[in-house]
Formats: structure tokens, sequence, C-alpha cells
């Protein structure tokens, strides 16, 4: 797909995991900027970046997490004490999600195999840490489209294949009008 004429569109805000911009919010301290998008996607879009575990407060680094219980409702759970941060979470999340309408996002980009913002095959554990579904779907990433469902979402993982990321570029951008002004970025 070439991008050149998509500059003749007002540009397009759109959600991002913000460590995928390289900053170093994740629970290790680092980050997993995607060159893609910073290097590639950036002129063309304007981002709006979240990271839910730093906005709702915890720190970096953190303990790691993962989700348990129920895959369609899951808990957030530090994996070496056991310490439930689902409520934590809950609760900036309706803040967050009204302020994200208001912002009037075409798209979001999340964050792969996280269990915040995971969007496919994120894994979820039964109570004594045993694999019981490899279909959940990250906390945030959930009540983002249960809230957002005609909102086109995507990973930066499946963003490689050339075919995903076309079609998801094209339903950002499907009913964009062209910019009176393009050079004026």
């Amino acid at each position: 797909m070439e991008l050149e004429p998509l500059m003749e569109l007002e540009p397009v805000k759109i959600g991002m995991s913000i460590c995928l911009l390289g900053e170093p919010v994740r629970y290790d301290g680092g980050d997993k900027r995607d060159r893609f998008i910073t290097d590639i996607l950036e002129p063309y879009f304007i981002f709006v970046p979240v990271c839910p575990e730093v906005e709702c407060g915890m720190t970096t680094p953190r303990e790691p997490m993962h989700l348990v219980g129920d895959p369609e409702n899951p808990r957030l759970v530090v994996i070496t004490t056991g310490e439930d941060k689902t409520e934590i979470i809950h609760a900036w999340m309706g803040d967050k999600l009204s302020d994200l309408e208001k912002a009037g996002l075409g798209g979001y980009i999340f964050k792969s195999r996280s269990p915040s913002c995971g969007l496919y095959r994120i894994k979820v554990y039964d109570r004594k840490g045993h694999l019981k579904s490899n279909n959940g779907r990250g906390i945030f990433t959930r009540a983002f489209m249960d809230r957002f469902p005609g909102i086109p979402v995507e990973d930066e993982e499946r963003l490689r294949d050339p075919g995903i990321r076309e079609n998801f570029i094209k339903n950002i951008f499907k009913n964009r009008v062209p910019s009176k002004d393009h050079t004026s970025r």
C-alpha cells in the first residue's frame, strides 16, 4: 500500500501503546519501540499514547503480571505475590475511556502479548498458575473494544503482515476527507 496519498487526508488520531513509541514503561523498565510505527506510520497519524499500568499508578519497573480466572472476565494479578491489581486498573479505565472518546480516535495499535493491552491469544491462568486458556484479551483492550466496537484495532505483531496492515490502514482512512491544507502539518 502506498502511503503518500494519505498526506492529502486530515491526520487521524490513533491510540497507541506507548511502549511501542520507545518509552521505557514496561514492567522490566524497558520499551518495545517498533520502527515500522515510529519511522513509517508516524508522519500519517497523530498518536495518542497510553500505558494502562503506569497511568493507573503502577511503578516502572514493576513485578510482572498475568491474567487469572475467567477468560471472558479475567483478573490482573502479580505473578510472584498473587496481588490483584484489577480494581486499580478498572478505576482508572472509566475516565481514560471517556478521554479517548473525546479525542476522537480513528484506530488503535495495542502491544501484543500484554496482560493489559494484548489483542489476541493472551494467556489466562487459574489461581494455581496453570494455563487455563490462550485465547484471552488484555484487560484494557477488552474494555476499549467493548466501548468502541467500530474503531479499527490491531497489534504491532500482526501489522507486520502486509495484508493485515493494508486492511487496518484502509479501515482507518476510509471515511476521512481531503485536507484543505495538507502541507500545514
